[in-house]
């Protein structure tokens, strides 16, 4: 293995946000927080699927252990209730640790409770005790097959995924400002310009896992500390943020530190994905994925999959857990 690369001198952790927007606690303090915004918020900001929790993250741990195991601790970020994670391994729990909003939030707490996920990742690099080099999971994003570390950091260089994009039509287009489908797109811009990159000219992330450096992210929000706040005070989506792993991965291209990886090794299964295209290309989808044909899963709207293709959380234990499933 490169030197670089050795995880006992240079280790590899694991961070996934979690909320479990189905309990009523959550959902009281969301409305009650929701009818205190003095403006209109954004559809994509106020879509319930967005806290909705459906196993995604026991599929994401499994997937970990079984195409990862070499990652040392996985870390889930919490607002202050802890998924049940009672099913899992032993093993597998053991490497599991909890980080708190509070903690990461740290002399921020002003900016809480927030619902927001791009407040969240904007501060995850604040965990204390995370490795230099980690990997960035949604809940909703699955190891599909088996992984290197150098699938994922070349030494210190991370590796990205995704597109050179040009985004400029939609930015003069009022209607794609309101469209949910595109707010990512717009977090994306946002967060390219901020070093000079134009939105015809960005990299696209993809919806896979992302590396961060903790001390690239450090830098960033010592650089751009009236962006920082902005991103971290919004409780809700909001189009004048950025997306943090965005800003991080322009960094890291402008600094020459990175690996562009621009294989289609990755398949995103979007919300209402099953309404816009035929169930059987969503299911060749899937099961590209069970058959560990490409690396990394994202499943936006689980329950709606759920409903066009029955037999999804077998495809996706096939895909996460070859060995026992």
């Amino acid at each position: 293995m490169n030197k670089k690369n050795n995880l006992a001198i240079n280790p590899i952790d694991a961070v996934i946000t979690w909320v479990d927007g189905n309990s009523e606690r959550h959902r009281q303090r969301r409305l009650h927080y929701m009818s205190k915004e003095r403006t209109a918020l954004h559809e994509n900001a106020t879509n319930p699927h967005r806290w909705e929790c459906n196993d995604e993250i026991i599929y994401c741990l499994i997937s970990i252990e079984n195409h990862a195991p070499w990652v040392r601790n996985i870390w889930i970020v919490v607002d202050d209730e802890v998924p049940d994670l009672s099913s899992l391994p032993d093993a597998l729990r053991r490497k599991i640790l909890i980080a708190y909003h509070h903690k990461i939030f740290a002399d921020f707490q002003e900016a809480l409770p927030t619902f927001n996920s791009l407040a969240i990742e904007s501060m995850i690099w604040r965990i204390e005790g995370l490795s230099e080099r980690f990997l960035y999971f949604n809940d909703d994003v699955f190891l599909t097959a088996p992984l290197q570390p150098s699938d994922v950091f070349e030494g210190n260089a991370p590796v990205l995924r995704g597109k050179w994009a040009n985004y400029a039509s939609i930015v003069s287009d009022p209607d794609a400002h309101k469209d949910p489908s595109l707010f990512n797109h717009f977090m994306q811009i946002n967060a390219a310009k901020m070093l000079c990159f134009k939105e015809t000219h960005l990299f696209a992330t993809a919806h896979v896992v992302h590396p961060f450096l903790c001390s690239k992210m450090e830098h960033l929000f010592s650089n751009f500390p009236d962006a920082f706040k902005n991103n971290i005070t919004h409780r809700f989506r909001d189009l004048s943020q950025f997306l943090p792993q965005g800003l991080h991965n322009h960094a890291c291209i402008n600094d020459g530190s990175v690996v562009l990886n621009l294989e289609e090794d990755h398949t995103h299964i979007w919300s209402g994905i099953g309404l816009t295209s035929p169930s059987g290309d969503t299911h060749a989808l899937l099961k590209s994925a069970s058959e560990h044909q490409v690396k990394f899963l994202c499943v936006n709207d689980l329950p709606q999959l759920e409903k066009i293709i029955p037999n999804v959380r077998t495809l996706i234990s096939r895909a996460v857990a070859p060995k026992i499933s």
